[in-house]
């Protein structure tokens, strides 16, 4: 049994507080939601210390002119709206993780970790506390209230907009709580966007933001090395050959091809990629497409959308925001890191790195997800036998 606007109980009437990015898909979500009959609020966070008056392009999602936005589109939409000041859990929860994970060698996902830690989090924790039922977001993703009660969280009716990779670290008792009214709505984002201009709403025709927000211009690198220093390192082959210098290795990501430098081709002529990223000693490993083919992956901080497996069970997995499902086994089981989650491919997969998410799939219900701490290759696998 799903609640068609997404909500998270079947009662008429819910007091929602709707966040509201100052983009065309939160105004919607919030338009429908007050639509739809319920008690809305909107509040937009304002997640930077020190927030730029304007955007650069597409990017960032946390301006001035975002708040602005968001609160015209509230006062169109006539909902009362406030602007509350999540900077510092933010910074602490979000950014120094990101931070602190690359200079561990990983590669982390600062959105779904802002879904995790502010969204459903801080964010969440404020609104129940202040009497709210539910938080209505922008996200495509869709939750089902079963019979017994429990819910589940699905992928979005449209899989081209599906957002629930990054809604994979939602409890149940979030889920309770979350409403997601484009989850439904099998319709282009033209159409989304030409809701919004029949509403009203001027982000009708606001670019979508891109990248990571607090990375207003889409400077990876250049931000880590302004927080982590520079510092040169070598690139080597599998060999222990020193091919090139870098100036940090937490500036690479395993599977990246581009911008290594490294001056002269391959013995074979191919393209040479990121296979491992040391911290310790500063070096980053590179090497043909075939050495990254993994076999099998070990995984921590398991969180599940609903009752834990029990033990191993045959699903799909997503491992970044936009990429396809492949099917594993996985199984939860007892590790150095505590309870963590054991997970073998049935065919070899590439780009897998230390830090990303796995999401679990079983259809189309979220089942959980866990974050990458190893892999195993399939060149490794296959010296073992």
């Amino acid at each position: 049994m799903t609640d068609t606007t997404g909500a998270p109980s079947p009662a008429p009437r819910l007091r929602v507080l709707a966040a509201m990015s100052g983009g065309v898909d939160s105004a919607v979500a919030a338009a429908r939601a007050v639509e739809a009959g319920h008690d809305v609020t909107g509040v937009h966070l304002a997640l930077s210390a020190n927030p730029q008056s304007f955007r650069t392009g597409a990017r960032g999602c946390c301006t001035i002119e975002d708040s602005r936005d968001a609160r015209r589109a509230a006062d169109v939409i006539g909902i009362p709206f406030y602007v509350w000041d999540l900077a510092e859990r933010f910074r602490q929860d979000v950014v120094e993780d990101f931070v602190a994970e690359y200079e561990a060698g990983r590669t982390p996902n600062p959105c779904l970790r802002c879904n995790e830690k502010i969204k459903f989090a801080a964010l969440l924790d404020k609104a129940l506390a202040l009497g709210f039922d539910a938080v209505c977001t922008g996200h495509y993703a869709t939750v089902v209230l079963r019979e017994d009660g429990t819910r589940e969280l699905h992928r979005a009716t449209d899989m081209a907009k599906d957002q629930s990779y990054v809604l994979g670290v939602l409890d149940e008792r979030q889920l309770a709580h979350a409403m997601f009214p484009l989850g439904d709505t099998a319709t282009t984002k033209e159409e989304i966007r030409a809701e919004a201009e029949r509403r009203g709403l001027a982000v009708a025709k606001k670019p979508d933001s891109h990248d990571i927000c607090f990375i207003a211009d889409g400077d990876t690198q250049g931000f880590l090395a302004r927080h982590l220093g520079t510092a040169e390192g070598d690139i080597l082959d599998e060999d222990g050959n020193r091919l090139g210098t870098h100036s940090g290795a937490y500036g690479f990501t395993v599977g990246q091809r581009k911008g290594l430098r490294i001056g002269h081709p391959a013995p074979d002529g191919k393209p040479r990629y990121v296979l491992d990223i040391s911290p310790v000693d500063n070096t980053v490993t590179v090497g043909p497409a075939s050495a990254l083919d993994v076999v099998a992956l070990r995984a921590i901080r398991p969180r599940w959308c609903g009752t834990p497996p029990a033990g191993p069970g045959t699903y799909t997995a997503q491992l970044r925001a936009h990429g396809g499902e492949t099917p594993v086994t996985a199984e939860p089981v007892d590790g150095p890191d505590g309870y963590e989650l054991k997970v073998s491919f049935a065919e070899p997969v590439r780009g897998v790195a230390p830090g990303q998410a796995i999401v679990l799939y079983d259809g189309t219900r979220v089942v959980g997800s866990a974050t990458i701490a190893a892999t195993e290759r399939r060149a490794a696998a296959a010296a073992g036998r």
